[in-house]
């Protein structure tokens, strides 16, 4: 997931800004509920009643200071549990003038006794730096260095931020020593921002791979057996390798998220490639990966039309995945998440006879809640950032007074990114909303910039990013392809050179009245991959909770996107979901005849949704630091903190 700034490519997906945290630590805190009442905009969550099938609740620890969207991604070790902390909503620690609490990183929880978790530490990372799904810890044991390290991604949130990704020596975690903050990749002295990272050792050397948002070449292996010395290896953009499917509209392809797994005499990596797919490759030679295959989406969403009877294409989305165990008939599987956060597709239909594919931000207010359709005149806004607002004119200004039945709407550019003729950088997507309502617009069009059209290989590709930061939503919006922005402006000069230097309206420019109409096309769900053979690796099943289908739910009840996996170590066919604000979900892999994955299905079989609603963001499975034989399942809470589970085998 989720939403630091705009990558170079596109934005990351999921999630808001925290607000400011309180400071000092504390220990576990017993709360009937999970949140108090952060929620979303419209209503909140899904509302449970606890446990249910093979999943027992141990414990559930609120963080210091926990606020709305403070808290990312979940890993452990040994005894203690690590939490990202992606910072408050305007990076302003006490450094800036900010509330008196640190910057983001990570704390430190003690789970030795897991039914009475402890915050115990917090790591902090450099000024205006966020971590996000790139959380990991990992015993090293090399010439260089001998102990317990974490490896966080590194996101910007302001302008003192470092890139790449850190290491520190936690073998002490009550005393951690940085070995490497701010390596990677980098244009001049900057390192690039990386959404994730991942590390593995091999022998007494180690490797990491991250995902760089800031170049098209998104897959980057570092060589780390020295962590405070790490070595670029190389880099590779698997569009080069034609895994976009542009026949179906899928054209936002970039790396999102990674793992790495020893099968049989070989390191193999799962790159989460957004439209492009989960890609599978060779790196027992990091220095030269190679690609084995690539997942393609099926052309009509098969959990759509299984729950719904809907017939649409799908929207892609892979976001990350895990390989399983080899079962006893000696079949694997891939497990899969695509995250998804629009729940209705749209259609944009012009006065002079255009129609553009389109998508709705599923954090706006929704179309359908305040009549059928938008309908009414544009004006071009550039890139919208906040610091663009002083020049762009307010609806009154451009177009009049507002006249009932009318909506007035600012169309925006997605970016900047790799755009010369700008200097700031990406903002959200959610800054740009806020920038057409401060305005006085009624709602918002969000036009996909040249690199998620791939340099118009995929000209009507659309992406509606996550929100980005808190602010009262009072307005729709809208995202849609870069040639149907130029032609809502009746210029279609540019639509086949998708370069820069870029003819654009006139800021102001009064451009088509429109229609825009939408359609509920479902959530974020799982995928069941017959991963047996690396080569050729095949999609046998799907899995959505059935509120992520259900057209009554596509708002007021909080995201119903699946995040991420964690598979079982102790059981081939067992997996772990969080599943935003559909809780934590228990999975076993059941077939009909073990020996032909083509039998599989994805089968719930338990999970935990707190009776105040949760916003589940990562899991992870880890043994039980308490009992020798059983293991412990982690599941970070965005606004709450950690929440400890057992499973029943």
């Amino acid at each position: 997931m989720l939403n630091i700034f705009e990558r170079f490519k596109s934005a990351r997906l999921a999630g808001t800004a925290a607000l400011a945290m309180a400071a000092g630590l504390a220990g576990s805190v017993t709360d009937t509920g999970a949140h108090g009442g952060l929620h979303g905009q419209f209503g909140g969550h899904l509302f449970g009643t606890g446990a249910f099938g093979n999943i027992e609740l141990v414990s559930k620890h609120k963080v210091p200071g926990a606020e709305a969207d403070l808290i990312a991604d979940v890993t452990a070790f040994g005894k203690y549990a690590y939490l990202a902390n992606w910072g408050v909503a305007d990076c302003a620690g006490p450094e800036t003038g900010g509330v008196n609490t640190p910057d983001a990183g990570a704390w430190v929880i003690d789970i030795s006794n897991p039914a009475i978790p402890k915050s115990v530490n917090f790591i902090p990372m450099p000024q205006d730096t966020r971590p996000g799904e790139g959380m990991q810890v990992l015993r090293l044991d090399t010439k260089w260095f001998k102990g317990d390290m974490l490896v966080m991604n590194a996101e910007s949130c302001g302008k003192n931020f470092k890139g790449g990704f850190m290491l520190y020596d936690v073998t002490n975690p009550l005393k951690p020593v940085k070995l490497k903050e701010g390596f990677g990749d980098r244009t001049g002295s900057d390192a690039h921002q990386t959404h994730s990272a991942y590390a593995w050792v091999v022998g007494n050397k180690a490797y990491l791979v991250s995902v760089d948002n800031e170049d098209l070449q998104d897959i980057d292996i570092f060589d780390i057996t020295d962590p405070r010395r790490p070595r670029f290896l190389t880099e590779i953009d698997l569009n080069d390798l034609d895994v976009a499917q542009l026949d179906l509209n899928l054209g936002d392809s970039f790396h999102h998220d990674v793992t790495v797994k020893k099968i049989g005499n070989k390191y193999i990596m799962s790159a989460s490639y957004w439209d492009g797919g989960y890609a599978i490759l060779d790196v027992t030679n990091p220095a030269v990966p190679v690609l084995l295959d690539d997942t393609d989406f099926a052309a009509i969403d098969p959990e759509l039309l299984q729950q719904t009877g809907i017939s649409l294409t799908p929207e892609g989305n892979a976001h990350q995945s895990e390989f399983t165990d080899t079962n006893p008939q000696t079949k694997r599987f891939l497990i899969a998440t695509d995250e998804d956060f629009s729940p209705n597709r749209a259609l944009i239909e012009t006065d002079d006879a255009g129609s553009y594919a389109a998508a709705e931000f599923g954090w706006t207010v929704p179309i359908s809640s305040l009549s059928v359709t938008l309908n009414g005149p544009t004006v071009f806004g550039g890139y919208g950032c906040p610091g663009d607002r002083a020049g762009i004119p307010t609806a009154d200004a451009a177009l009049g007074a507002k006249v009932a039945g009318v909506e007035r709407m600012l169309v925006l550019q997605r970016g900047p990114s790799g755009d010369p003729s700008q200097t700031q950088g990406a903002c959200f997507f959610s800054e740009k909303v806020e920038t057409a309502q401060l305005a006085g617009y009624d709602a918002a069009v969000i036009a996909q910039h040249h690199e998620g059209a791939l340099g118009g290989a995929a000209p009507d590709s659309y992406f509606c990013g996550g929100q980005g930061h808190i602010f009262d939503i009072q307005i729709s919006a809208v995202c849609v392809g870069h040639r149907g922005m130029h032609e809502l402006f009746d210029d279609a000069s540019p639509v086949d050179n998708f370069t820069y230097p870029e003819t654009v309206p006139a800021i102001g420019a009064l451009g088509d009245s429109i229609t825009v109409t939408t359609q509920f096309d479902g959530w974020g769900y799982v995928h069941l991959f017959d991963a047996t053979n690396l080569n050729n690796v095949v999609d046998v099943d799907t899995f959505a909770i059935p509120e992520a289908m259900d057209a009554t739910k596509a708002s007021g009840f909080g995201d119903l996107s699946v995040h991420e996996v964690a598979t079982d170590p102790k059981a081939w066919n067992r997996a772990y979901l969080s599943y935003y604000s559909g809780g934590m979900r228990s999975m076993e892999i059941q077939c009909t005849n073990n020996a032909d994955p083509s039998t599989c299905d994805l089968v719930e079989i338990g999970g935990y949704l707190d009776p105040l609603g949760n916003d589940f963001w990562g899991v992870e499975i880890i043994p039980d630091p308490s009992n020798p034989n059983g293991q412990l399942i982690l599941a970070s809470d965005r606004d709450y903190g950690l929440f400890i589970f057992r499973t029943k085998y």
